[in-house]
């Protein structure tokens, strides 16, 4: 028996995947938030390992944007900051995952911009309410085609973010504070993950604020490059 709905539902989100023409659709979406050192020191709550563990935000799948794309400059900021990040795809269902099979779980990899209303989202921190306003901002979760590495998890390789050709951001994937063994299994103790889980995995320091026609490029080595341009507000 068919299902009858009173309007059509939204079509399933998905990303293309390099040398396939199957795309990858998406289940999840979870940011990792303060997990270089240095943006942590910029962002003003520097991290202390030994003492505190990953915590994360998510955002709704419908705010994913291909790379190449323009974007509206979003309503209620005057603060649009970009965050160039390393993404993880998820391939295989895991609970509990020990971190020795973290590679079990992943089928490759992509880039990624988590935007972000920074004034926003600075306020709600500073009253202690969710980062929502500023996070899961429409248009805000943009990526690169998917880049199948199934059973490799990335330990090194340059990532980097430039804006009208001027690089903003330079760090390495090898300063993660929790890599991505640890980010899978502490995320895998909460939620049981799932094909098309995407995991952002956090942004080296750098951050900075965006206007209309300006154009984002980044890259990770070993993954590919990402791009965006930030059109007039609507």
């Amino acid at each position: 028996m068919s299902t009858t709905y009173l309007w059509t539902p939204p079509a399933t989100v998905s990303l293309p995947v390099r040398g396939q023409a199957a795309r990858l659709p998406i289940n999840r979406l979870f940011f990792v938030g303060r997990n270089y050192h240095a943006h942590a020191v910029e962002m003003g709550r520097p991290v202390d390992k030994s003492q505190e563990r990953p915590f994360y935000f998510t955002k709704s799948p419908s705010t994913v944007v291909e790379s190449g794309a323009t974007v509206a400059y979003p309503p209620g900021t005057e603060s649009y900051h970009y965050e160039m990040e390393l993404v993880v795809a998820i391939g295989t269902a895991g609970f509990r995952i020990a971190p020795e099979q973290a590679h079990t779980h992943i089928y490759g990899y992509a880039c990624g911009l988590d935007m972000t209303r920074r004034d926003l989202q600075l306020v709600a921190r500073d009253k202690g309410r969710p980062w929502d306003l500023g996070k899961d901002v429409e248009q805000s979760s943009i990526a690169s085609e998917i880049v199948p590495l199934p059973g490799v998890v990335i330990e090194r390789g340059a990532i980097a973010l430039s804006v009208n050709g001027q690089v903003r951001q330079q760090s390495d994937v090898d300063k993660l504070i929790w890599n991505i063994r640890e980010l899978l299994a502490d995320l895998s103790q909460f939620y049981h993950l799932q094909p098309g889980d995407l995991i952002y995995t956090g942004t080296p320091e750098g951050v900075g604020a965006v206007l209309p026609g300006d154009r984002i490029e980044g890259h990770v080595d070993g993954v590919g490059s990402i791009a965006l341009t930030v059109g007039p507000a609507e």
